[in-house]
């Protein structure tokens, strides 16, 4: 990473944050796909081993690839290790605990808009909490016209009754997202970001596993179906997380967080098609979403000075 330029080309940014967004888009209805093929019992402690499996295998894919494009073994330093745990129980542990059970227990139409609250914790959290930049009012009017397209979107299949165990828990899963977010930017500064991710991924689904089993959990992979659900969902975890560190350790939290209301979008698209809990979004909805949605990037982006 010798020319870091490119990394806050806003071209570039643009780019790698789209896709890390669609890969993320795809995994409710890959998840909600999962649950069908491999949880004969739909039950909390199987659902937490389902998503340990999941993320032990996205770390050592990561691992794996990113030392043979690099040509080295990715190795933490030393002084590394309790950053890195420390991630895990963020991103990985309490971040997905919250994420898969209350996705177990919502429809992937409030799953996903819930989820769309990801940008604004993010900028909330590195601007009130850590003060890694100003909370302006452009950053807030953003975040609000982005988010006016996810509930847009929504509304069709929109139920506005709260499920504790469901609703409230992905909620409890955007905030945990919001502090991981913050702590890879500063944590990067030390420690290569990939690094960070790979060995984070191991370390949290390592310990989900062990929960999982311990409180009862099974799981069944006895399909090429259900493998394929499995690699893939590990496979854009590698990928989208390493890449979203690398975007996180040179450019501003906000800068690409604010990309993250896409994500919602793209779920919505995928589970329209992929799963039988059809909202029938309008297309005219989809199509203001999308608008709404970009308006709140170039808004925050477009001739943006660095704080």
């Amino acid at each position: 990473m010798k020319n870091t330029k490119v990394y806050t080309n806003m071209a570039f940014v643009t780019v790698i944050a789209l896709l890390c967004c669609g890969l993320w888009g795809s995994a409710t209805p890959f998840i909600k796909i999962g649950y069908q093929l491999m949880l004969p019992d739909k039950n909390v402690p199987s659902t937490i081993l389902f998503a340990g499996i999941r993320f032990t295998f996205a770390g050592i894919l990561t691992i794996l690839i990113y030392s043979i494009g690099r040509r080295k073994v990715l190795f933490p330093k030393k002084s590394s290790w309790g950053k890195i745990s420390l991630v895990a129980s963020v991103q990985t542990v309490i971040q997905y605990i919250f994420f898969y059970v209350g996705l177990a227990n919502t429809s992937g139409v409030k799953g996903t808009i819930i989820t769309g609250s990801n940008a604004f914790f993010s900028i909330l959290v590195a601007s009130l909490i850590f003060r890694q930049e100003k909370l302006t009012l452009r950053k807030i009017s953003a975040c609000i016209i982005g988010f006016s397209g996810i509930i847009l979107v929504n509304l069709d299949g929109l139920n506005l009754n709260l499920n504790f165990t469901g609703d409230c828990f992905v909620l409890f899963s955007s905030i945990s997202y919001a502090f991981s977010s913050v702590l890879i930017k500063i944590f990067s500064k030390e420690e290569d970001p990939v690094i960070i991710s790979g060995y984070q991924f191991v370390m949290g689904g390592l310990f989900m596993i062990a929960v999982g089993l311990l409180f009862g959990g099974w799981v069944i992979v006895s399909s090429i179906e259900a493998v394929g659900v499995l690699a893939y969902l590990s496979f854009l975890s590698a990928v989208a997380y390493s890449l979203w560190g690398i975007l996180l350790k040179y450019n501003p939290v906000s800068r690409v967080s604010i990309f993250s209301f896409m994500t919602p979008v793209m779920g919505v698209i995928l589970s329209e098609i992929m799963l039988t809990e059809s909202s029938n979004v309008s297309p005219i909805y989809l199509v203001i979403t999308i608008l709404l949605v970009s308006a709140g990037i170039i808004l925050l982006n477009y001739n943006k000075k660095e704080n």
